[in-house]
């Protein structure tokens, strides 16, 4: 049987990761990189969302509202380049990232409701508190030709 100690982690975690040499294996591990952390809010009469997009421009990000679902898209690429002094590469490096998270925010909010603003590596989005609106199962009569 294998004991964990407080943090959750066991004797065979620690072995692993000595083993493969970083916690990206286990992207739910203490100590990995966290993406797109999210502080929602209650404002009373509206929802706050706060999302931490640090070293992503506002050009990054794409906002998504359908079927009730707010998703949030973020994409960074980087690109660097070392060359000595005849311009060979000494290094050359490329990175691409993307992230995406989805809010469930309800039916009746629309595109017009939300509000967007970026600043200081924060997204921060706001929309009102809707009640849904029970649907009403309408009977339709259908005519029949003949």
């Amino acid at each position: 049987m294998l004991l964990t100690d407080i943090f959750g982690r066991s004797f065979m975690d620690d072995f692993f990761e000595d083993f493969a040499g970083s916690s990206y294996y286990r992207p739910n591990r203490i100590g990995s990189i966290p993406a797109m952390k999210a502080d929602v809010q209650d404002m009373g009469s509206s929802y706050q969302i706060d999302l931490e997009l640090p070293g992503f421009q506002k050009e990054d990000l794409q906002a998504d509202l359908k079927d009730g679902y707010l998703t949030i898209k973020a994409t960074h690429q980087n690109h660097q380049e070392e060359k000595d002094s005849k311009g060979r590469y000494i290094r050359q490096e490329r990175y691409t990232g993307h992230y995406q998270r989805s809010f469930y925010v309800g039916e009746d909010v629309t595109q017009e409701d939300v509000h967007a603003a970026f600043e200081n590596g924060v997204l921060k989005l706001t929309f009102p508190k809707k009640e849904q609106q029970p649907k009403i199962n309408e009977s339709k009569t259908i005519m029949i030709e003949g």
